[in-house]
């Protein structure tokens, strides 16, 4: 089990990450771009998960490169990363963190933030 905790640990080892707040929830940002978020379900996502409820736990939203990396991320790991109706059309997955593995949030972040990290600062990141 990952905590939001963890989250902010590895997102804030990445060069240029501002961890900030938004609307009462955590989020992280380079580049003055937001690639990763808490993300609490509203009364509306709520309404749409019907009889099953929501998935448990803090979760997470994480950008992706594009809707195709978007499909092969939440194929790779269908028990933790989601999506929801809300996100339809946006580059961003879902981690039910009680079910991903620190390894696997990681390498999310990671990926959301060479999705929007200034191209110089990404190059010297991957150079590394």
């Amino acid at each position: 089990m990952v905590a939001v905790e963890d989250v902010s640990k590895m997102a804030l080892e990445l060069p240029g990450v501002v961890e900030g707040e938004r609307h009462g929830t955590l989020t992280w940002t380079v580049g003055g771009k937001c690639f990763a978020w808490e993300r609490p379900f509203s009364k509306a996502d709520i309404k749409r998960f019907g009889a099953a409820g929501p998935p448990e736990g803090p979760i997470v939203a994480v950008r992706v490169e594009d809707l195709g990396e978007k499909e092969a991320v939440l194929a790779a790991n269908p028990k933790a990363f989601f999506t929801i109706p809300h996100f339809d059309g946006f580059s961003a997955v879902l981690v039910q963190l009680k079910l991903a593995s620190k390894k696997a949030v990681k390498e999310a972040l990671i990926d959301g933030w060479l999705a929007c990290a200034p191209p110089n600062l990404a190059a010297e990141f991957l150079e590394r």
